[in-house]
């Protein structure tokens, strides 16, 4: 018997432990998007559902726009005439409380074609973008990897942004809001 095999059993041992956290990370990270997506699902079976393109006529007869809020009571209507902006809630090299105004289209990523650049490392060059649709903003992911969430929501379709909606890219989170 070796001097070195206590610290070889020891190591692999340590090993051992070490990759079972990390699966048991990624099953929990891997449930908490899951759950997110069935109750998007949810919501989409019951009446709410994507951004329609017909324009403002048709987004107010939507029954529930975000799953949040109705579409009759806090419309997304005129929001582009009350100074539309995200605040950081918290993300990566950015310091809560910044505000980002919203004006034009907003491409969210990691890349440095990105005009919030997020220095996360779950966001994909070009995450998300929000855009005017029909005189209000909307919302919606570029295809990314990890997915963009709305009001913990999975993004799978462009969405009306309300006052007070908080938008998920990976560990960055901002919340929109108009003065």
């Amino acid at each position: 018997m070796s001097s070195l095999e206590p610290i070889s059993v020891a190591l692999k041992y340590g090993f051992l432990v070490v990759l079972y956290l990390f699966l048991l990370w990624v099953a929990l990270s891997a449930a908490r998007d899951l759950r997110g997506r069935s109750s998007a699902r949810r919501t989409a079976a019951s009446g709410g559902g994507e951004l329609p393109e017909a324009g403002v006529a048709a987004m107010s007869a939507a029954p529930d726009a975000t799953g949040m809020y109705s579409a009759a009571s806090v419309g997304p209507v005129g929001v582009l005439s009350r100074a539309p902006r995200l605040v950081v809630e918290r993300a990566p090299g950015h310091d809560p409380g910044m505000i980002y105004d919203l004006d034009g289209e907003i491409v969210l990523g990691r890349g440095a074609q990105a005009e919030i650049r997020l220095e996360d490392p779950f966001a994909s060059a070009a995450h998300a973008r929000i855009f005017e649709q029909g005189g209000i903003l909307a919302v919606e992911d570029l295809g990314s990897t990890n997915g963009t969430y709305l009001n913990e929501e999975l993004l799978e379709s462009p969405r009306p942004l309300h006052p007070g909606d908080r938008l998920r890219i990976g560990d960055s989170e901002l919340s929109f809001e108009v003065d």
